[in-house]
């Protein structure tokens, strides 16, 4: 496996949870829980990213490198290649942006996304699974991935892919279909690359960063998770669904 960094990106302004990062799960902050999710895989540096104070007093206190950012980026992405280009990280390093709101995201995961750009010609990677149930592939929530024969993405979309013309094949659209999981893998001048090109019209659509990559001809490689990661938090109950998670976890060990 290629060396590799974790950046985690971190806001408080949060639309639907309002200084989410800050936000507490069994005594510790969400952001806490994400950073010691890289600190167990096989990162050599991990840094969080963030425009905010508060986070970054309460990142340093775990402790965490924590390396300051701009507040007019609209995307994780420019965060990172923000952060790679303060840290003065080469062309070919490895990152992997592990979002900040994913404590439920196993090291090995981590692992894997950036074991993929080991791969010759291999600049972008992510995961994704397969075995949607029918409510997750009917969920705008949840974005679909569909890919090439050489696991290339082809796209991705928060609505139903592909398209099912006869009722008898929705099976067959649901199989085909790979529920995308928001943890990406990249080379610094990939990231440098994405941040210089205008967002996509299918971006702004879709509201998918990842889709610029696609419309400029990055290649992204689709990878298959070992396990099937647990959810994200976006709202109030989401938080509270990964505290039981949590709590499961530790009554099981």
């Amino acid at each position: 496996m290629n060396e590799f960094f974790v950046v985690i990106p971190a806001r408080y302004g949060s639309q639907r949870l309002p200084g989410k990062p800050l936000r507490k799960i069994d005594g510790k902050t969400l952001l806490q829980h994400v950073f010691e999710r890289a600190c167990e895989s096989a990162a050599v540096r991990i840094v969080i990213a963030t425009d905010d104070q508060r986070i970054a007093d309460v990142a340093r206190g775990f402790p965490a490198e924590v390396c300051m950012t701009s507040d007019r980026h609209t995307s994780g992405t420019e965060r990172l290649a923000e952060v790679a280009t303060l840290l003065k990280w080469g062309g070919d390093q490895v990152v992997v942006n592990l979002q900040g709101d994913e404590p439920l995201m196993p090291a090995t995961l981590v692992n894997e996304c950036a074991a993929l750009l080991a791969e010759p010609g291999t600049v972008m990677s992510t995961l994704a699974s397969p075995g949607m149930n029918e409510g997750d592939f009917r969920n705008p929530n949840v974005v679909k991935v569909l890919t090439d024969n050489n696991d290339n993405a082809l796209y991705f979309s928060r609505t139903t892919i592909p398209y099912s013309r006869a009722k008898d094949t929705d099976v067959l659209a649901m199989a085909t279909a790979l529920q995308h999981h928001g943890i990406y893998a990249y080379r610094v001048n990939t990231l440098s690359q994405l941040v210089r090109a205008s967002r996509a019209d299918l971006e702004q659509c879709e509201q998918l960063e990842q889709l610029r990559a696609l419309s400029i001809g990055i290649k992204i490689r689709v990878g298959r998770p070992s396990v099937r990661p647990g959810p994200g938090v976006d709202t109030e109950k989401d938080l509270r669904a990964v505290e039981k998670l949590l709590a499961a976890g530790k009554n099981n060990d």
